[in-house]
């Protein structure tokens, strides 16, 4: 299966970009990761909210294929401890899916569309976060949780 991760707007902290490349590299000995930026909107000053919440849910979904499975990193997800967020990764691996894809949103989150397509919203915690850290700690869960299905030492139980 393909694991592909999608963000809205780029990476400025190089710092951070480096830890995101070190368990991309990582994860790649467990599956076929990628990591798929959506560029910044131009000319978000004059654009109303639920604007910019379409055009970046247009881009969102033309990465999309009808036969993916489409879950949103969202606040309002339900939330799992490491060891359950590998069993739901396991889950999905069995379903034979081809695609596996995971969303960061812009700013304002996501429009209704994206939703609407959504089939899990899952919540990396209560907190929030910047959208630039949860592309990190999300990478870093993912990872966590192939090595918690290998019974690697990584996680501490």
């Amino acid at each position: 299966m393909q694991i592909k991760l999608i963000a809205v707007g780029k990476t400025d902290d190089s710092s951070l970009k480096e830890l995101i490349s070190t368990y991309s590299k990582r994860l790649s000995h467990y599956c076929n990761f990628s990591f798929e930026i959506i560029p910044d909107l131009k000319k978000t000053k004059n654009m109303d909210e639920s604007t910019q919440k379409g055009k970046e849910g247009e881009l969102i979904l033309k990465q999309v294929n009808p036969s993916d499975i489409l879950v949103l990193l969202d606040e309002k997800g339900k939330s799992f401890t490491s060891e359950e967020f590998s069993e739901e990764i396991q889950k999905k691996l069995n379903t034979g899916m081809k695609q596996l894809i995971f969303v960061i949103g812009g700013p304002y989150g996501f429009s209704p569309e994206v939703y609407q397509r959504a089939n899990q919203k899952i919540a990396l915690s209560k907190m929030t976060f910047s959208h630039q850290m949860v592309r990190l700690f999300f990478t870093e869960q993912l990872y966590r949780a192939f090595t918690i299905l290998k019974n690697e030492p990584y996680h501490h139980r």
